[in-house]
Formats: structure tokens, sequence, C-alpha cells
């Protein structure tokens, strides 16, 4: 019987419908964080379970899905929002939702870690019996200026330190040898995680692959005129070097107050090309991972793995 993983992932932006129309007054959510999460948490319990009943067994939500994209300028306000990638308020729920569902969910959030007080970008992995098989903390922290706007991550967290996010008892699922490249086995298939700013540094993708993904999801915020242009392009070429999916979801919209265009865009990708959206929800790209036909030979004849000369590549 072959493995076919329907996947899906979200297109959305913020849902708290009352955001401020002017940066300045972004102080009046001081006191309203938590609905902020809980707009959020709200709209995307509903997305994955509308997944679910389209027949998708892994939804990848959106990077940091719990608010807006908050980066956009320096405001301590949304320090507050970082909670605990096992016991916060985003995990709990999403737990909830996974175990009514019987859907494992990829849920990127703002990540305070209880044992360090450090902070992260970290996509937490739960299963489809509500269990925290793990996550994936953020490698790469972009900070600088495109023609639409600013973005400053490196005030919010930083970069991921190789530590671990605590999985549940008896959940040990990674299992690549890399501690800042897990991978997770599901009852799915091996998955890996790249978030936003990760997709275009040369080894994530290798690195994920040498740990056995057989998918990997690149839950991002991005927008602005190069970034959408090389979204076309990056995942493919990933995934027919590595040969496995690779799934992209983009925030799509606006956000006030700051009114950024994210340009969404989210799709999969296999090693023989694009994989057709089988969804007409506007905020949910869907379809199906032929896991099977990772094995075996290349349909084009090639076989890069065993071609691959690192002999003679420069070191840096």
């Amino acid at each position: 019987m072959s493995r076919i993983l329907r996947a899906a992932l979200t297109e959305t932006i913020n849902a708290y419908p009352e955001m401020p129309e002017r940066a300045e007054d972004l102080y009046l959510l001081a006191d309203r964080l938590e609905d902020v999460r809980r707009a959020n948490l709200d709209h995307n319990a509903a997305l994955v379970r509308e997944a679910s009943r389209r027949g998708a067994k892994l939804v990848c939500l959106s990077e940091l899905f719990a608010g807006p994209y908050f980066a956009l300028d320096k405001n301590p306000l949304w320090l507050p929002l970082a909670e605990d990638a096992r016991e916060g308020p985003s995990i709990r729920r999403m737990r909830a939702v996974a175990a009514d569902s019987k859907t494992v969910i990829i849920a990127p959030i703002y990540e305070v870690d209880a044992r360090t007080g450090r902070r992260f970008d970290t996509a937490v992995v739960i299963d489809e019996a509500g269990r925290v098989l793990g996550g994936y903390r953020k490698t790469h922290i972009p900070c600088g200026t495109n023609e639409q706007a600013s973005f400053h991550e490196t005030f919010y967290y930083q970069a991921s330190d190789g530590g671990d996010v605590p999985a549940d008892e008896g959940t040990d699922a990674n299992v690549s040898d890399n501690p800042y490249f897990p991978v997770f086995e599901t009852s799915l298939g091996k998955i890996g995680i790249a978030i936003c700013y990760d997709r275009h540094f040369e080894g994530v993708v290798r690195s994920l692959a040498l740990g056995g993904a057989e998918a990997v999801l690149c839950p991002a915020v991005s927008f602005g005129k190069k970034s959408e242009e090389m979204w076309e392009h990056e995942f493919p070429t990933d995934a027919l070097r590595h040969k496995l999916y690779i799934g992209a979801s983009n925030r799509r919209g606006a956000e006030r107050p700051w009114n950024v265009l994210f340009y969404g865009h989210s799709y999969f990708v296999g090693p023989e090309g694009r994989l057709q959206n089988s969804s007409d929800h506007p905020e949910l790209v869907i379809a199906d991972l032929e896991l099977d036909r990772l094995i075996g030979s290349d349909t084009s004849g090639w076989n890069l793995p065993r071609d691959l000369r690192p002999d003679i590549y420069s070191k840096r």
C-alpha cells in the first residue's frame, strides 16, 4: 500500500480585529495581548479542523501564528507574548485540537525557554494524540530593510542554541543526530522544519535530508520584491537536490498598523516538481505527498548523492 500523506498549509494573517490604525497607538494593546492570542488561536484552530475535514493529516501553521508579525519595529510590548513550548496557551490549545481532529500540527510560536529565559522563534511538533514530540528553533535570524519595510527579529529572539524543546515523556521522536536540525519520526513520516529566513542557507535542507527527513515544512512571514521572486525558485531546487517534499507557508495580506503586504504564494513541491493545490479554501493549501516516490531511481536518470564530489569544493 502506497504512503500518501495529505498535508495542509495555512495562508492567513493576524485575526485580532481591534488592531490600532497607527503604530504609535500599539500601547493600547498592553493589557490585551491575551485577547490577541485568543483570536488567533480560535482562527487557526478552525483552519486545522477545516483542513482535517478535507482529509489533511498534517497541518503547518504560519510562523509566529498566535499574533501579528510584530518584528516590523522594535517594541517591548510584544515580549510578554512569548510562551512555553510545552505548556503555554498556544500549545495547550493546539494539543487539544490535534487530539480532537487526529491531526499532526506544526505550531510555530514565540517561545521563552522556562529553563534559561531565552527567547526563540520555535515550531513545535504535536502528534495526533496531542503529545509534544519536540520542536525546532529558528537557526538564522534576520535584521534588515527592503523596499517595503524594516524587520528587527534580533530584538525579540536569538538564533537557535541547539537546545532541545522538551518533548512529552515517552515520545523520543527526534531521529537526527544534529541538535540544530531535528527530524521527527511521526506516524505520517519523517518531518523536518526550516523557518522563513532559514530557507536561504544552503546547508539547512541538506542537514534535514541527512537526518532522514521525507518532508520539510517552512512556515514564513515574507514580503518584498526579491523575496517574492526567490520564493518561487528556492524550494523546488532544494526538493530536487535532496529528494524530498517541501511545504512553504507564508502569510497573505496586510496587518494593521504596519500595513506591509505579505505576498502569500504558499505551495508544496517535491522532487518531480510543484504539487497541485486541491483546496478551494482561501486560507488553506492542501496537497497529497506520495512518500513512496522518494524511494528508487530519479525519473530524470540523475543520481545526485552518488555523483556529488565534496572533495573538490572550497572549504570556508
